[in-house]
């Protein structure tokens, strides 16, 4: 175990489909650095989002520095460099629950998959459920959405808002659907309708897992769809309930990573 100025710090990563996220900690698990990556699974996002994160804290002049690091996500297992890995799952639960005083529900879409968590009155993981393998309902699925209508995935939230009505998307699958908003342009049907629409479907599906699930109060959304605000309201609507969100909700995963090797360290 490495000391500089007193202080041991703790790493987690988060590499997933789309993109890898690293956060570092203190010995009382708080945020001190983060860094994120748009490419997920490989060598350039995982070094990327560490190095960032790295330039962050003068104290720590390489991933080697740390007193323990965490590896998680779809491509965990690729970063051997780490002195542990676990499942996205349990990061993705005690990340929320750091986040979110007294979440019980959380809501996670990500790049190319989406689940729902049920935690208990402790923080503690003790149910999930997840979508198919199919990518309709995540990012990925919206990334395709907004290629087609030529915007940032960011310019989502603002063209819903905008939107007078419903233009509603009937596929389910991303490949059917793409074709079915490309026919809705080419009608003429104004692109923030159809946008909501999208957002309609995202939110179809995710209410789907979610009573699957069971929805307890308090709810939380993580993963960078966590961001789109106007999908998160629809979200609202369609359960019922407030859901929380944090501008952290993308480092979720890295986050409980982080504080899984806090306490390897022995400082949870």
């Amino acid at each position: 175990m490495v000391y500089y100025n007193d202080m041991d710090y703790y790493l987690g990563i988060d590499v997933g489909s789309t993109a890898s996220k690293c956060v570092v900690v203190d010995a009382s698990g708080e945020i001190v650095a983060r860094g994120l990556h748009p490419t997920g699974a490989g060598t350039v996002g995982p070094r990327a989002c560490v190095d960032e994160a790295l330039a962050q804290v003068p104290d720590l002049p390489s991933a080697d520095d740390v007193a323990s690091s965490c590896a998680t996500g779809y491509g965990r297992h690729l970063e051997a460099w780490t002195t542990m890995q676990m499942s996205e799952l349990s990061c993705h639960a005690k990340g929320a629950a750091h986040l979110f005083e007294g979440v019980r529900t959380v809501i996670d879409i990500g790049g190319q998959d989406a689940k729902v968590l049920s935690l208990d009155e402790g923080g503690r993981l003790v149910d999930f459920v997840m979508n198919d393998k199919c990518a309709a309902g995540t990012g990925r699925f919206l990334d395709v959405m907004a290629g087609v209508f030529g915007c940032a995935v960011a310019n989502l939230s603002e063209l819903d808002r905008e939107a007078t009505e419903i233009a509603a998307i009937s596929s389910t699958c991303t490949v059917f659907a793409e074709s079915e908003v490309i026919s809705k342009l080419a009608a003429g049907t104004p692109i923030p309708n159809i946008v909501a629409g999208v957002h309609e479907s995202v939110v179809e599906r995710t209410h789907g897992l979610a009573k699957r699930a069971g929805v307890t109060p308090n709810v939380a959304m993580t993963g960078g769809v966590a961001l789109n605000d106007s999908l998160r309201e629809r979200l609202e609507r369609r359960i019922g309930l407030p859901v929380a969100t944090s501008p952290l909700a993308q480092f979720a995963g890295a986050y409980g990573a982080a504080l899984h090797a806090c306490g390897q360290g022995g400082n949870a």
